[in-house]
């Protein structure tokens, strides 16, 4: 693999993902597993949080096994540096009362040989953004309704 090569990474995302309290069941942090697992995305960062109903905020231990958070327990230690205090605290800010939510940060690593084969191309991303799940199923229902 050449220099340039190792250089090529596929997009890097944040997700927020927030729990009602008593929905954990460890199935989330299971489908994010097999994502690592498979090589589709390469996991960063990885936060745990939980808002108790008086607005406080604790960030979990991914080791405790009988804590909130211990069904991603297998991604203990993903730190890279990414993720700061501010963006800790502005995830907090954005949870409800009484919630956990799984900060993470993550690279789409199966885009990587798209990216790579535009880049020898001469490719340059010169826009992007997410359109949310909402919006696609929303478009979705209306074609299916107007068929």
């Amino acid at each position: 693999m050449t220099a340039t090569e190792t250089e090529i990474h596929g997009p890097v995302d944040f997700a927020l993902l927030e729990f009602p309290r008593d929905r954990l069941t460890g199935e989330a942090a299971q489908a994010l597993m097999d994502l690592v697992d498979a090589g589709t995305i390469r996991l960063y960062d990885l936060v745990v949080l939980a808002k108790d109903d008086d607005g406080g905020v604790e960030v979990l231990e991914l080791t405790d096994p009988a804590g909130p958070a211990a069904g991603f327990s297998y991604f203990a230690g993903a730190r890279s540096g990414l993720l700061g205090d501010d963006d800790v605290a502005e995830a907090a800010g954005a949870m409800d009362s009484g919630t956990v939510a799984a900060l993470l940060i993550y690279e789409n690593t199966w885009a990587a040989p798209f990216v790579a084969a535009a880049r020898r191309s001469g490719g340059e991303l010169i826009a992007s953004a997410r359109i949310p799940a909402t919006d696609v199923i929303a478009a979705v229902n209306a074609l299916d309704a107007s068929a």
